[in-house]
């Protein structure tokens, strides 16, 4: 494996370190354009150009009845799997749930002694759209993106829960997609996938409802559709390659380290995997590891492929300066194999997760640890969060004056008014000052 290791104070690694803070990117340019047409033609043409997208590109004899999933598909679904699925299903939705319905948020109000009363309602949107991606043709369905995305819209409220997935050849969907959306309280699915399903999602045709909210994963067409409508609907997070950091003392096991590095490289060319540590010793073995297990694995190609083209192994004097370099590069997945990693917990400001000690894998969070696994990548969790309930929230401010309350702030409000130039503003408080506040309602 052709992975350097690097020291942070010599001039390649101050290079690499550079090209980790500015890895932010706005979106892939090649696709842009014909992104923008395709949203275009699904916004003024509908089902007609959703259906001859998903011939093109999908299932060749689709037809606009067919885009519903059938109650009889989800019935054939239920005799498609086995036992062990369903138990796996349960079980990791339990867990998810249980961790989200603590992120539920309270609408709460304020009364001063004057009787101005203020507060904040909390309401859920509408309505909202996941975006699940087909998975190699259906054959390795993200039963997992289902659950992250699904649970959290339930919880919150949204009335009208919508699924979107592109179908295989044949015009069906996975069996594992259709119990995990029933598992979540998603009953309407329709086979539809890429940029022409978040234009359906975004703007509405004839048989797929519109959207406040679109979340779920998807490659650089989707991620680009989602970047052109966001604005005219809510969307999770501009997502990039998923990333791994991991920090190390010298009592890490490297084979851990090289296992968790290959986890976040086979997803994809572009993902990133880090390891900073303080031991040259652990530095060396980890390398040494990851070429004894990259062998083995069904995404040798890819995870290769990430390794040697954005993989990294810093070496610092200090676990100190391992976290702050940590801070400054913001990860999506950050993991403490140290001792007592719980002590440098308090020392992380910037990650989209946090995994500590040795028995803590990313894999945990990816499927049953509870915590959302959608994080912000690309530095981004400098300023975002993981998607939550609070996603799918919208709150808006409650504002009662009560005649006392208005004739103390008159003055204060016109003063700021005239301030302003907006002699509007100032005069709707006058009118009441002046003319008579009449009977409190």
């Amino acid at each position: 494996m052709n992975i350097q290791i690097l020291q942070v104070r010599d001039a390649a690694g101050q290079q690499c370190i550079q090209g980790l803070r500015n890895r932010f990117s706005m979106g892939d340019d090649s696709c842009r354009k014909t992104v923008t047409e395709i949203l275009e033609r699904v916004r003024t043409e509908g089902d007609q150009a959703v259906v001859e997208y998903t011939r093109k590109f999908d299932a060749p004899d689709m037809q606009v009845s067919e885009l519903r999933v059938r109650e009889s598909e989800f019935a054939e679904a239920e005799a498609a799997v086995d036992d062990s699925f369903m138990e796996t299903l349960h079980f990791a939705a339990d867990r998810i749930r249980r961790f989200h319905e603590r992120e539920m948020e309270d609408s709460w109000i304020t009364t001063r002694d004057d009787g101005t009363i203020t507060g904040r309602m909390v309401r859920p949107v509408d309505s909202a759209g996941l975006y699940v991606p087909g998975g190699q043709g259906g054959s390795t369905p993200l039963v997992s993106s289902v659950l992250m995305n699904g649970i959290p819209a339930a919880i919150a409220g949204v009335a009208r829960r919508v699924m979107v997935t592109p179908p295989n050849r044949e015009g069906r969907v996975s069996p594992a997609l259709l119990l995990a959306a029933r598992e979540v309280g998603i009953n309407e699915v329709y086979k539809v996938g890429s940029a022409w399903a978040i234009g359906a999602l975004a703007y509405g045709t004839e048989t797929i409802p519109r959207v406040d909210v679109i979340v779920g994963p998807g490659n650089r067409f989707v991620a680009e559709a989602k970047q052109q409508v966001m604005g005219r609907v809510r969307i999770d997070m501009l997502a990039g390659p998923s990333e791994v950091l991991i920090v190390a003392d010298d009592q890490a096991d490297p084979v851990f380290i090289a296992a968790d590095m290959l986890a976040q490289a086979e997803h994809d060319p572009q993902a990133l995997a880090l390891l900073i540590t303080t031991s040259r010793t652990v530095a060396e073995q980890t390398i040494r590891a990851l070429d004894e297990q990259v062998s083995g694995l069904q995404r040798r190609e890819i995870a290769e492929e990430a390794l040697e083209s954005r993989g990294a192994v810093l070496l610092v004097d200090t676990l100190d300066e391992a976290i702050e370099l940590a801070n400054e590069i913001a990860i999506e997945h950050l993991e403490l194999q140290v001792r007592e990693p719980w002590q440098w917990l308090p020392g992380v400001r910037h990650a989209g997760a946090v995994f500590l000690g040795s028995y803590t894998p990313e894999a945990c969070g990816d499927y049953v640890a509870g915590p959302n696994h959608v994080l912000p990548t690309m530095g981004t969790a400098r300023i975002a969060s993981a998607l939550g309930v609070e996603t799918f929230l919208k709150k808006s401010s409650i504002i009662s004056c009560s005649r006392q309350a208005l004739l103390a702030d008159a003055d204060h409000i016109q003063r700021l008014a005239a301030l302003e130039g907006l002699t509007a503003h100032g005069n709707s408080v006058a009118v009441r000052v002046t003319h008579g506040l009449g009977t409190e309602k």
